[in-house]
């Protein structure tokens, strides 16, 4: 090769313009991270919405079973649950349950949490009652399923709690009853209008003895009507049970039953045989009478007998026995006859309750219970039928009247893994990423 062909090479290279190797790779790095980063953000979003969408706030009825109904079995809240005034709002719900269970399931003994499902699929959510309270005790559904009531208040500042669970709001409705400690809700008026509810207040500046009071509390002027006051005794006023017509209402307390009408005017009372005890919520039947439930002993098995309001023995219902249980309670009655009843299974290790044994708040406490069940008793049955089931650390429950009254029980299908917050929670985390990484791009790309 010439000297002067070498020389014409050299000036035409030095007049080819130089490839930014460095910078172009640098570049498609980027790209390439940004796309990456972005897929990423697309798909947790995705997953974010699709659990709000179709898991995480419950699923459809199957089809042709529309309504309120019973779920035929109850899971345990998902950690992360919606509470009970988050929206969308929950609307009426079928079921408020309560337990023990550690870890992350939503229902943990130290706090009260309680379990809350929609009245018409698999909505779960979840209020903090803050001290340990059986559901269809002191924790308990309207009649129509809306509103729940709970204990709310400290021992300065007494009263009870109205959740909204289609509005997501809270109402307090303190203490009738000046100097009370503890206000605990008792039972529900048929129309929703009203609350009994149970004060307990010290007797003497020792607190040595205390005083319990039985009120009737109307929720639109809070005007409050004292049924009964008396030295505190086992299982007073509870269970309280309301006429269908909301004339009267019958409660235990101790081993009698009384009988009052809604100005607090007493009609009647009778002292229970033994082995019976007052049978629930649902203890009014149709025509009057009152359902009372009885324990045998011998052959270890419950039974639902008839008395009329004086305490005279009626014609018991047709209706087969619970056996193997620790306790039934009353929950109502379906037009054909067939009565709904919570049993609690014993727990094993539970030291053992003799048959006089009838204070239902010994019997259905949570060291006594092992399980729960919902039963249906149907005229003429040879056993009873098993509508809903639940975890074994489900220890009480309460189902809406509207529920019972309706007869419907419903495919359940509980919700499992996170729940709706931690998803939301997710899909904000991911929008955030999202826009930020947007955000810088757009600012590279000025610059």
């Amino acid at each position: 090769m010439s000297v002067r062909l070498r020389e014409a090479l050299r000036e035409a290279a030095a007049e080819v313009p130089a490839y930014p190797v460095h910078d172009r790779a640098v570049r498609t790095a980027r790209r390439t991270r940004w796309r990456a980063a972005a897929a990423v953000t697309a798909v947790l979003a995705l997953v974010a919405a699709v659990p709000l969408t179709v898991r995480g706030d419950g699923r459809p009825l199957p089809a042709g079973a529309g309504g309120a109904a019973l779920p035929d079995r109850l899971g345990l809240p998902p950690f992360g649950a919606l509470r009970a005034t988050d929206r969308p709002a929950l609307g009426p719900a079928s079921v408020v349950f309560s337990g023990q269970a550690r870890g992350l399931t939503g229902l943990v003994d130290e706090n009260g949490t309680v379990g809350i499902v929609g009245a018409d699929a698999d909505r779960y959510r979840t209020w903090t009652v803050g001290s340990e309270v059986p559901a269809g005790e002191g924790v308990l559904l309207s009649p129509d399923g809306r509103f729940l009531a709970v204990p709310n208040g400290s021992p300065t500042s007494p009263g009870v709690g109205v959740i909204d669970l289609a509005g997501g709001t809270v109402r307090r409705l303190p203490s009738p009853r000046p100097g009370s400690t503890v206000t605990t809700p008792a039972g529900w008026a048929p129309d929703g209008s009203a609350l009994v509810v149970v004060d307990t207040t010290p007797a003497n500046p020792e607190v040595s003895a205390h005083i319990n009071t039985l009120s009737l509390v109307r929720l639109d002027t809070g005007r409050a009507v004292r049924l009964l006051e008396t030295p505190q005794v086992p299982v007073f006023g509870s269970p309280v049970a309301f006429a269908a017509d909301g004339s009267r209402l019958a409660y235990q307390v101790g081993t009698k039953v009384l009988v009052s009408s809604t100005d607090g005017r007493q009609i009647s009372s009778f002292a229970l045989p033994t082995g019976t005890a007052l049978a629930g919520k649902g203890a009014w039947l149709p025509d009057g009478s009152l359902a009372l439930a009885s324990h045998d002993a011998a052959g270890d098995r419950w039974r639902l007998r008839r008395v009329d309001t004086d305490g005279r023995e009626l014609l018991a219902p047709a209706l087969a026995a619970v056996s193997g249980v620790t306790a039934i309670r009353l929950l109502g009655w379906l037009a054909d006859g067939t009565a709904w009843v919570v049993a609690y299974r014993p727990e094993p290790n539970a030291p053992a309750l003799s048959g006089d044994e009838l204070a239902m708040d010994q019997r259905t406490a949570y060291a006594n219970v092992r399980s729960i069940r919902v039963l249906g008793l149907t005229p003429g049955a040879a056993a009873p039928a098993t509508l809903l089931t639940a975890p074994d650390q489900v220890l009480a429950v309460d189902v809406a009247d509207s529920v019972v009254h309706a007869g419907r029980v419903r495919e359940a299908d509980p919700p499992s893994g996170p729940g709706g917050r931690v998803w939301w929670g997710v899909g904000l985390v991911a929008l955030v990423l999202g826009g930020l990484l947007a955000y810088r791009r757009l600012r590279r790309r000025h610059r």
